[in-house]
């Protein structure tokens, strides 16, 4: 694959509510330096920078990050502040709430709804922007999700939120959240081999709503405690994802990204990466097109 001439348009479009995406988007938790939250060696700022804006270069217009991307020295959403603000029309930023930590990194209790507010006030504060394209509420266990919801409900009659999603959740969230306001994305663990049935059942309910169905973890499967797709690992179904790759002149990787895209027109993907190179593999996964046989076989690694 020609990776350097393929742009993220390549991969085709949906929307999020009224606005619309490639489907090859970027997750910017790996930007700080810290795939785990731990608050180690920080990322180089300037090439997070110039990632960022390397992103936007190769047609990237859907951004998914939160407030608690940090590391000890970088913030992912005061990172994309400064390398893409003024920012394009164009650009959709996703951002998450519910989990929080505090300065030094320590994990605060979760959001109450009536603290939902402030995480929110604090992604526009990061980010210099007056409004949120799209807030996702991440889940933290089986409960309802009607009084956070519908704190967040207000928060986008307030004006302060366009658009919201859901993370971590299961079918009935999804009908849960619906009867409170419209769901623009849906946000759960999956990628090859790492779905399972909820996962499997929210994933179709998304594509007879048309809802988009972002994936985490997408790449490398398990692993990190929230958030984007991890970063370049090929932790493997082995030689089934192998044989494809070499098939396409291409990466484990990008495989595992490509088959994502298949499993649907409402699928997104956002994997995140602070490495320029693995950037441009990325987006240029995008373009691969798998063969019905190639996601037969796929499929049945997927299904175990």
């Amino acid at each position: 694959m020609t990776a350097e001439t393929i742009n993220a348009a390549a991969s085709g479009t949906w929307k999020l509510g009224d606005l619309t995406v490639n489907r090859l988007g970027f997750g910017a938790m790996r930007l700080t330096g810290s795939a785990d939250f731990d608050l180690g060696v920080p990322s180089d700022r300037e090439r997070s920078i110039s990632v960022l804006r390397r992103a936007v270069e190769l047609g990237v217009n859907h951004i998914d990050t939160a407030a608690f991307y940090f590391s000890s020295l970088r913030s992912a959403n005061e990172l994309i502040n400064r390398a893409l603000s003024p920012y394009p029309d164009d650009l959709v930023i996703v951002t998450k709430v519910g989990p929080g930590r505090d300065p030094s990194g320590e994990w605060l209790p979760w959001a109450t709804p009536e603290q939902l507010r402030g995480q929110v006030e604090e992604n526009l504060r990061q980010l210099g922007r007056d409004h949120l394209d799209v807030v996702n509420l991440r889940l933290n266990g089986p409960g309802s999700l009607a009084e956070h919801f519908g704190a967040l409900a207000e928060l986008r009659d307030a004006g302060l939120v366009r658009h919201l999603g859901i993370s971590n959740v299961g079918p009935a969230h999804l009908a849960e959240a619906q009867a409170i306001a419209p769901v623009v994305c849906v946000q759960n663990r999956y990628g090859l081999g790492t779905g399972h049935e909820d996962s499997d059942e929210v994933l179709r309910a998304c594509g007879e709503q048309g809802i988009a169905f972002g994936p985490f973890f997408a790449i490398a499967g398990e692993g990190g405690a929230f958030g984007a797709s991890t970063d370049g690992g090929e932790n493997g179904q082995g030689s089934a994802v192998l044989a494809v790759a070499r098939a396409h002149g291409a990466t484990e990787a990008q495989v595992r990204l490509a088959w994502t895209l298949h499993q649907g027109p409402h699928m997104l993907a956002i994997p995140g990466t602070g490495n320029p190179d693995h950037l441009v593999e990325n987006v240029a996964a995008g373009a691969l097109r798998l063969s019905s046989e190639e996601l037969a076989r796929l499929g049945s690694v997927h299904h175990g």
